[in-house]
């Protein structure tokens, strides 16, 4: 007779066998969940009336939720602009400028993917992108083949932390907490993660020049300021559209949605102004829908909303709108925004479904206790919040080796989120905790990109890369970087304020100290006589 308490662990269990026999993720979980659903209702541990809340949530928090809606808005932006041709010149300008210096195509690989990564917000394109443009360039001056293979790996990766990431908008949902504050606490962590690739290049050339040599001089084809004025034209427009997403949220100008919906269509805006077959028209009409929002915006800022501002943003759009005629017009272009929208259409159904999946998994498994014996189990770990973090961490680290991270989000963050919500509170309060936890799990799930056996940036990059690149370069290349990332996860943990310090601050108010003063008001005097005929 199998008891209630041993039905959590058999689930869990049976997840896992199914997964590694090789179903796809979405039908195991439901089919686990529904399977023991009916043993559950046949062993008396709840009726069939119980499954009834399986379709309530899967309407109410799946396909009704609003902030799901921004997935596919981040995905088509990120799905147009790997492919719109930015990356191939910010690589050329920004190896330009740095290539002189030791290391300096290193360091235009990390600093065009920190970039990218907050405007495209997918590690396929990016690490693919890149390689193609810089791997042949950094072989031909000497820099060494690991390396190589490592900055290229890792700098797409980041893409996984950088706000608008994809991984940090289902973070936010699954943990129940605001997408803005999610990314909030991403920027610290992100700029540091930065600093220690950069600080590795840095070390790399003081103890091993030959690794990382300079650029020769006469191999420069740009210098001056036509150098840096190719730099700032890829520069200026990835800025802009980076406030236009973050900017906006960040401020409490757009929610989520509304800031991917600009971003889907200033992917657009950029990729046509990008292409080489932009008209002269359309250029014109670009620099007055710039001035226009710049004055739309000073009259926001200084004035109120009067007619000049309306008039501006009125010039705005129309500029807008006109551009993206210019993209449908362009027939490369016409294809690409009809290949961003399979994909976005591709990463939608896949999330959808896995989210309909892990419902179903859910509610049997609250339904069997399961909630109260994970509880249990990890708040009665040794080692109290710093034993927690410890396990957890290595858990996801490992299981990152089998799992992505849609199926890690969906799976084991709505199992885990009530005990870390308990134990990491009295750490950095109630408001900070999960936002704190969530960003944490963001950076370790970057090594499972990096680290066999279904590291896809080293796949990725197995497919790009010329026949000279051995696999083994490849995977041992990989290591110093999944350390620096390990690295980053431990000052997380030892340093909450690398995430915190954006956040807003709880206001602290001592409620016996709270009065409420209602004005008296004067009222005529009652009268109590006859009723008047």
């Amino acid at each position: 007779m199998i008891s209630l308490e041993m039905m959590p662990p058999l689930m869990f269990g049976g997840l896992v066998l199914a997964m590694l026999i090789g179903y796809p993720v979405a039908f195991t979980l439901a089919a686990v969940g529904l399977s023991f659903g009916f043993l559950a209702i046949h062993l008396g541990f709840f009726d069939l009336n119980f499954l009834q809340a399986i379709p309530g949530r899967v309407f109410g928090s799946v396909l009704s939720n609003e902030l799901l809606l921004a997935i596919p808005f981040f995905t088509f932006m990120g799905a147009v602009l790997e492919r719109c041709g930015l990356a191939e010149d910010m690589l050329d300008s920004m190896g330009q400028l740095f290539g002189p210096i030791r290391g300096g195509l290193g360091y235009s690989v990390i600093i065009v993917g920190f970039i990218l990564g907050a405007i495209t917000g997918t590690v396929a394109a990016q690490v693919i992108a890149m390689a193609l443009i810089s791997m042949p360039v950094m072989i031909r001056y000497g820099y060494n083949m690991r390396y190589i293979t490592g900055v290229l790996a890792a700098s797409g990766t980041i893409t996984q932390l950088v706000p608008p990431s994809l991984v940090l908008i289902v973070l936010a949902d699954q943990l129940g907490k605001s997408v803005g504050d999610m990314y909030l606490g991403a920027w610290g962590p992100s700029v540091f993660q930065i600093a220690l690739f950069a600080g590795y290049t840095f070390l790399l050339g003081l103890f091993k020049p030959a690794h990382v040599p300079p650029v020769p001089k006469e191999a420069l084809t740009l210098s001056g300021w036509a150098l840096w004025r190719k730099c700032l034209m890829g520069i200026i427009p990835s800025a802009v559209l980076i406030f236009v997403v973050l900017g906006t949220m960040m401020l409490g100008l757009a929610t989520p949605t509304e800031a991917g919906a600009m971003g889907a269509i200033g992917a657009i805006v950029l990729a046509a102004i990008h292409h080489k077959d932009f008209s002269a028209a359309g250029s014109k009409i670009l620099i007055l829908g710039v001035i226009g929002a710049g004055i739309g915006t000073m009259v926001g800022i200084f004035f109120s909303e009067n007619l000049i501002f309306k008039l501006a943003f009125a010039v705005t759009y129309f500029a807008v709108v006109w551009i993206c005629l210019e993209a449908v017009r362009i027939p490369d272009l016409r294809d690409l925004i009809k290949q961003g929208y399979e994909t976005t259409m591709r990463i939608t159904c896949m999330v959808t479904f896995i989210l309909i999946g892990s419902t179903c998994f859910s509610v049997v498994f609250l339904g069997v206790s399961g909630g109260v014996w994970l509880e249990h189990m990890l708040i009665s770990l040794p080692g109290g919040v710093w034993g927690f973090l410890a396990f957890i961490n290595l858990f996801i680290f490992f299981l990152a080796f089998f799992l992505d991270f849609f199926e890690i989000a969906f799976i084991i963050l709505p199992m885990i989120a009530p005990a870390a919500q308990k134990i990491l509170a009295p750490v950095v309060g109630p408001d900070a905790a999960l936002i704190w936890f969530g960003v944490m799990l963001c950076v370790n799930m970057q090594t499972s990109f990096m680290h066999p056996p279904f590291g896809f940036a080293l796949f990725y990059l197995r497919g790009v890369a010329p026949k000279e690149v051995k696999s083994s370069d490849i995977y041992w290349g990989a290591l110093p970087w999944v350390g620096l990332q390990a690295l980053m996860v431990a000052l997380v943990i030892a340093f909450p304020i690398t995430v915190t310090a954006l956040l807003d601050k709880p206001a602290n108010v001592d409620l016996n100290k709270v009065k409420i003063e209602v004005p008296q008001i004067d009222l005529p005097p009652l009268d109590f006589g006859q009723p008047k005929q």
